[in-house]
């Protein structure tokens, strides 16, 4: 697989091109004061950060935490108390605090003051003690976190009702309860000149592909920006098309999807901070598949997604050809229906594509508002509105009931498309379509789609072509696309997401009746 390089030329540049050196880091000294002078230099004006002064067997000492990011109870009783209670004055040291002395699993020490001063924004304690060079990192977090739930944005009726919650550290123990492999990698590295978030690149070693990993690796090294709040902003400076408004990289709130994907080849990046963990490398075809499509029998998932791949059709174009039809191709609409919808627009004063325009605006802010709203209310208003204006609109002679019948079902099927991000590029296409027809009737619609076809075909998601495997087609991999074959029947994963282990199940698992006679 082939990774267009040119698209490193338009990332960011690596931390540090161009700027001054950085100074050298200042070391822990033995003089208490000095260390606590810096650390006051450092945490200036910083209201939040506490300084527990104590003293050991004669000498000052200085715990040293961010009120809010540590559990003072813990700190208190498995360091403080531990240490104030050792007698034997001489014998301390810092190897004996760590091995003898504290109840803290986590325990490091630390020679720079700079480095101290991270651990503590990590959500760590650190004790230094007068004559000592170095300082001791206690490992107490005790931020408050939101409770493992199901995601609100892939619910399901079947399969585990868990999702990923702001936690990192959780996010990652939720895949290893589901991948118990020493071969489930796991790797980290901090991307935010302020922010320092904690970045963590989840893969299988022996399955995925060490080019796209490289790829990756690279890509996210050369990021240099202020801070990183959520996955959406690496996901733009990562993205092989930025200005393509299909998602190329898939994003999840469910750990059995994230796991599922990892055992197809992909990578996941998790980010601190956000329960939404991206996959990539990602393809067209992906965001229609659901987590319940391998859950619920295999006639279920068949009519499922492809009913969802035929209401994607609706969705997109549906508000087009109408338009169309009746604009420029009446004759292709039946005598009666052509007499009911002439009636039907007889008053309104609009050409059809003003009258789209007008219903389809209207339903995306009322969509917009039923989100933004409190849930006890959003709902309703979202679909209390529609039905009065919609009716409202009809009465008054603004829109006529054809066009509120096709916008609702347009609407209904954009639902129907698991992944709200391409979700809602299906519905901001529908727009330049309406367009296209209102000027060129279905031959605009035609053309329109060819772009968007040429479009597709196009795009790459770290190498991988984004319509595989339709384009270029393969059929040997074209069991898990427009239907969901039996599981014993997908035997090899994708060969653009792995090179080498692409075996995943043994070849002889097609169930056999019980042929054992009595």
């Amino acid at each position: 697989m082939k990774i267009k390089k040119r698209l490193l030329t338009r990332r960011p540049k690596q931390s540090g091109e161009n700027q001054p050196e950085k100074k050298a880091k200042k070391e822990f000294t033995n003089e208490i004061s000095e260390n606590i002078a810096v650390f006051k230099e450092i945490f200036s004006h910083c209201s939040d950060l506490v300084y527990r002064k104590i003293e050991i067997e004669g000498r000052q000492a200085y715990v040293i935490y961010l009120d809010g990011l540590i559990k003072t109870e813990d700190l208190q009783n498995h360091v403080i108390d531990e240490v104030l209670a050792r007698k034997q004055v001489g014998q301390l040291s810092v190897e004996k605090v760590e091995e003898e002395i504290v109840t803290v699993s986590a325990v490091k020490d630390q020679s720079y003051l700079e480095d101290a001063a991270n651990d503590i924004l990590e959500g760590n304690a650190v004790l230094t003690i007068d004559g000592h060079n170095k300082g001791i990192v206690f490992s107490i977090p005790g931020y408050k976190t939101r409770g493992v739930s199901e995601p609100d944005s892939e619910a399901a009726i079947r399969g585990p009702r868990e999702g990923f919650i702001e936690s990192l550290r959780v996010n990652t123990s939720l895949v290893r309860r589901k991948i118990k492999t020493t071969n489930l990698k796991i790797e980290s590295m901090k991307i935010g000149v302020q922010t320092q978030t904690n970045i963590g690149i989840a893969y299988i070693d022996g399955i995925v592909d060490k080019n796209v990993l490289k790829e990756l690796k690279h890509r996210l090294d050369r990021i240099d920006i202020d801070g990183i709040l959520e996955t959406g902003y690496i996901e733009e400076l990562i993205e092989d098309n930025s200005w393509s408004i299909f998602p190329q990289i898939q994003i999840t709130e469910r750990p059995d999807t994230a796991a599922a994907n990892l055992l197809e080849g992909r990578v996941a990046i998790f980010v601190d901070g956000t329960p939404f963990v991206m996959i990539l490398p990602s393809t067209f075809w992906q965001q229609f598949q659901a987590s319940e499509d391998y859950y619920d029998r295999v006639y279920i998932a068949i009519f499922l997604r492809v009913l969802r791949l035929m209401f994607v059709a609706v969705a997109l174009m549906l508000p087009a050809f109408y338009v169309a039809v009746t604009t420029y191709h009446q004759e292709m609409i039946p005598t009666n229906l052509l007499l009911s919808v002439a009636a039907a627009r007889e008053s309104i004063p609009f050409p059809a594509i003003v009258e789209a325009f007008i219903m389809e605006l209207s339903f995306e802010a009322l969509r917009e508002a039923g989100v933004r709203l409190p849930k006890t209310i959003g709902q309703a208003v979202s679909i209390l509105g529609a039905l009065v204006i919609g009716t409202a609109a009809v009465e008054a002679g603004i829109v006529s009931a054809p066009m509120v019948i096709i916008v609702s079902l347009t609407g209904i099927a954009s639902f129907t498309i698991p992944k709200f991000s391409l979700a809602i590029a299906i519905r901001l296409l529908r727009f330049p379509l309406m367009i296209l027809a209102s000027i060129f009737g279905l031959f605009g619609i035609v053309v329109g789609m060819v772009i968007l076809l040429i479009h597709l075909c196009k795009l790459r998601s770290f190498g991988v072509p984004y319509f595989e495997p339709v384009a270029p087609l393969r059929f040997s991999e074209l069991k898990d696309v427009f239907i969901r074959t039996p599981i014993w029947m997908q035997n090899s994963r994708p060969d653009d997401f792995v090179k080498e282990n692409k075996k995943r199940q043994a070849n002889d698992l097609k169930p056999s009746p019980n042929k054992n006679e009595g």
